[in-house]
């Protein structure tokens, strides 16, 4: 068992977690806001970038926008989906209207689109509004 890094996913400072801490409640040395928060966060662009490139625990990534009908019907499964992940992955939210270039640099052609990142890379990706099951299911590959 060894340290994770983490990016704060307020206020995008990077932090080394002992792998043990990671669901005892893991605070920011900087800001001490949790680092593995038990409910999907929205991110900002330049905090997404930074923990998709630098994080150890995987990172899933909703894009969505408020005038998006299967967004809205996917939101409390994606909160769901992150108190049951709590520990194994960290699961963010992009607002696509707010961010319009952040859509465009990840690609995302339509809303929902998750996409996940490991150590660095994009892992997959999948189009469409899932259910908790599913979404727990695509994220740890069962």
């Amino acid at each position: 068992m060894g340290d994770k890094t983490l990016t704060c996913l307020s206020c995008g400072q990077l932090n080394r977690v002992p792998e043990a801490k990671l669901r005892a409640g893991a605070k920011c040395g900087k800001c001490s806001k949790a680092l593995v928060p038990a409910d999907a966060v929205e991110v900002s662009p330049a905090v997404l970038e930074k923990a998709s490139k630098n994080d150890d625990l995987p990172l899933v990534v909703d894009f969505w926008a408020p005038w998006c009908g299967p967004c809205k019907m996917m939101a409390p499964e994606y909160s769901k989906a992150a108190k049951k992940l709590s520990g194994r992955a960290r699961l963010v939210k992009v607002n696509t209207q707010k961010h319009q270039s952040t859509g465009g640099r990840y690609r995302i052609k339509g809303i929902p689109t998750m996409v996940a990142f490991e150590r660095g890379k994009e892992r997959k990706r999948q189009a469409g509004a899932m259910r908790a099951g599913q979404i727990e299911g695509w994220v740890t590959g069962r």
